[in-house]
């Protein structure tokens, strides 16, 4: 085989299950092969931007390796910041770029697509990845193509390889996986005895999951342990939609004072609170209504356990629960508790539509028609999916980049061959709303709920005064007819339910309900998440 169907097959053994991309002329004989080989399937997008968010959602989704192709240059730095997105989340995206061949790089002419040195691109690659490679020996090429994807895994990190186009089609070897890192069997034993000490002498212990137990594919063991333990279990902000299909304790979500107030109360008065895969992040801890001890915490989180004052380095998170649950295998799986209760019962009237009404709307919808998961973008759409049914759910809530949502909700649809319920606002659509024109080629229908109160509203409500954060109406339902999808403008509460209606009844197209809200309405989690912040900014806590 040649060194891209090398590198394709290595990358299907590796877990992947398709490539997202777009080429250029650096990577053009790479997308040749791809096409060609048909060794993983090929979606292409309109902009990079997209490329990048769709294939971190197929790989939040699946836990696998996401694949993002584009070209050198003006294709990959197009993609720095789903990138660097996708490392903050720690998410197991391999980005892969056309670069120029040996003799192209030694003519002494500055080449298109270059831009400080020929080098630049790697070392951009190099801030916001966990490993980088460039495959311009084949016979290197094997080891360094399984150490990279080992990496990727391994730390739930992005890794970028760099491909010259001269290389794409010289033989190359088969690639061997690596086998999985060793660990230090006696440091796990002690420290999962120490675990079950600090749990089972806590007055108060309680679990809170993050996005770490989906990146490592632990989400069922995980509510195993969580019945074994018989522990109050919580999702991190960042975690929510976990648990969603597995039987736990599930008491809710942690928001701090955004949150529901006993949610809160259990966290904050835990004196041993067990952080499963959870970042440290402000948006996971940044409303907390008092400061969380870490000292009474016990983290696991990027491959160590973290109890008090010390740590055991290199303790990966699923060989812990593993480890946890063989300890407690002879202890009764306790009942799991009751789901928190989300509003339903929309009042189908002609009153203006509030983010309350579009959860309860939606709610009403997957109580009738089951559930959907949810590629939610940045701003007050991720904020009300909060008060929606616990399904699963891909958003940026750490990174909090604006323009995930539609390209997120393509890359789930094409990754699981199921339909998304995609949530975004006018601001973010304007970005990558127009990535639906590619649904048509792949038989994708999302159902697209577009908030649309003609504002960059979540940065009003930190700044009110600023007229730039007013936007024009678009029309965005209008443009759906010529992207190859239904569109339909809704500014009532019995519209609203009309639309949603029709849109799950309607299949082979994209359905966008395109929801007027009026300016300054903000979901009642939102108008709580920011005045949690000023509070803390006021204070300086």
């Amino acid at each position: 085989m040649n060194l891209a169907e090398s590198l394709l097959q290595a990358l299907k053994d590796h877990g992947a299950q398709q490539v997202f991309g777009i080429p250029g002329d650096f990577a053009l004989s790479f997308f040749k092969v791809i096409e060609e080989s048909g060794i993983l399937p090929l979606f292409t997008l309109s902009h990079e931007p997209g490329v990048g968010f769709a294939a971190d959602a197929a790989a939040r989704f699946n836990g696998t390796l996401g694949v993002a192709a584009i070209t050198y240059g003006a294709g990959a730095f197009n993609m720095v910041n789903p990138v660097a997105g996708a490392f903050a989340e720690k998410s197991p995206l391999v980005v892969i770029s056309g670069a120029p061949g040996a003799g192209e790089s030694e003519s002494g002419l500055l080449l298109h697509h270059q831009a400080k040195t020929l080098e630049s691109q790697f070392n951009v690659y190099r801030e916001i990845t966990c490993d980088q490679i460039r495959l311009d020996d084949p016979e290197q090429a094997p080891e360094l193509i399984a150490r990279v994807l080992a990496n990727c895994l391994r730390h739930s990190q992005p890794v970028y390889i760099e491909l010259p186009r001269d290389t794409v089609f010289l033989p190359c070897e088969p690639v061997k996986p690596r086998p999985p890192e060793p660990y230090d069997t006696d440091a796990l034993s002690a420290c999962v005895d120490e675990i079950l000490e600090r749990l089972n002498s806590a007055r108060a212990p309680v679990l809170m999951v993050g996005v770490e137990i989906r990146r490592y594919g632990l989400e069922e063991k995980v509510a195993a342990l969580a019945r074994k333990l018989n522990l109050p279990t919580v999702t991190s902000f960042m975690g929510r939609g976990l648990l969603a299909q597995d039987t736990a304790p599930l008491f809710g979500t942690y928001l701090g004072v955004a949150g529901d107030a006993k949610v809160t109360d259990r966290v904050e008065n835990s004196d041993a609170l067990l952080l499963l895969g959870v970042i440290l992040s402000d948006t996971n801890f940044g409303v907390s209504r008092q400061r969380i001890d870490l000292r009474h915490c016990i983290q696991a989180l990027s491959g160590q356990v973290s109890l008090g004052f010390h740590t055991y380095p290199n303790i990966p998170l699923d060989a812990l629960v593993e480890a946890l649950l063989n300890r407690l295998a002879d202890h009764p799986d306790q009942p799991s508790g009751p789901e928190p209760n989300y509003p339903r019962g929309l009042n189908a009237d002609d009153n203006p539509i509030s983010p309350t009404d579009i959860a309860r709307a939606v709610n009403d919808m997957m109580v009738e028609h089951g559930n959907l998961t949810i590629a939610a973008d940045m701003g007050d759409c991720l904020f009300t999916a909060l008060d929606m049914e616990n399904t699963a759910l891909v958003a940026p809530g750490y990174y909090a980049t604006m323009g995930f949502g539609v390209p997120a909700g393509l890359g789930v649809q094409a990754a699981t061959g199921e339909r998304s319920l995609i949530l975004v606002g006018d601001g973010a659509f304007q970005m990558t709303g127009w990535e639906l024109g590619n649904c048509r080629r792949y038989g994708w229908d999302p159902i697209v709920l577009l908030f649309n109160n003609a504002s960059w509203e979540m940065l009003r409500t930190f700044q009110p005064e600023s007229e730039f954060n007013n936007l024009e109406e678009w029309g965005f339902a209008d443009m759906a007819a010529g992207l190859g999808g239904d569109g339909v403008r809704v500014r009532t509460r019995a519209e609203l339910q009309q639309a949603l209606e029709h849109a799950v009844a309607t299949r082979g197209r994209f359905q966008l309900v395109e929801i007027m809200v009026p300016r300054g309405v903000l979901s009642d989690t939102l108008t709580r998440f920011v005045a949690g912040v000023r509070r803390l900014q006021q204070t300086g806590d």
